[in-house]
C-alpha cells in the first residue's frame, strides 16, 4: 500500500547526474512503488535542485532494511567524526 506521504527537506550538498556534478537543495523521501528496483514497494529518495530542472536529480530506491541501515551508517559516521567537521561552516 502506498502512503502518498512525502517528507521534503531543504539541504546543502552536491549530486552527480548525467551532466556531471550539481548543487543539491532538496530531498524528498517517500514510500511507493519503485521505478527500477525489483520490489513491490521501496523507500524512495530524490535528491534534487528543482531550480535546475528535472535533470538535476539523483533518485534512490531502497528496501526498508537498506534505508534503516543507511540511516544507522550515517549516524555512526557522524558520531565518529569530530563535531562540525562536515558542517557547511567548517573551514576548508
Amino acid at each position: 500500500m502506498c502512503t502518498y506521504d512525502t517528507e521534503i527537506t531543504d539541504l546543502e550538498g552536491s549530486g552527480k547526474g548525467p551532466d556531471g556534478w550539481f548543487e543539491l537543495t532538496r530531498a524528498a523521501v517517500y514510500v511507493d512503488h519503485p521505478q527500477h528496483a525489483p520490489f513491490a514497494h521501496t523507500v524512495n529518495i530524490d535528491f534534487a535542485n528543482p531550480s535546475q530542472g528535472p535533470s538535476a536529480r539523483v533518485a534512490v530506491e531502497l528496501t526498508e532494511e537498506a534505508a534503516l541501515a543507511l540511516v544507522a551508517a550515517i549516524q555512526r559516521a557522524l558520531a565518529n567524526a569530530p563535531a562540525g567537521l562536515a558542517s557547511a561552516n567548517a573551514p576548508v
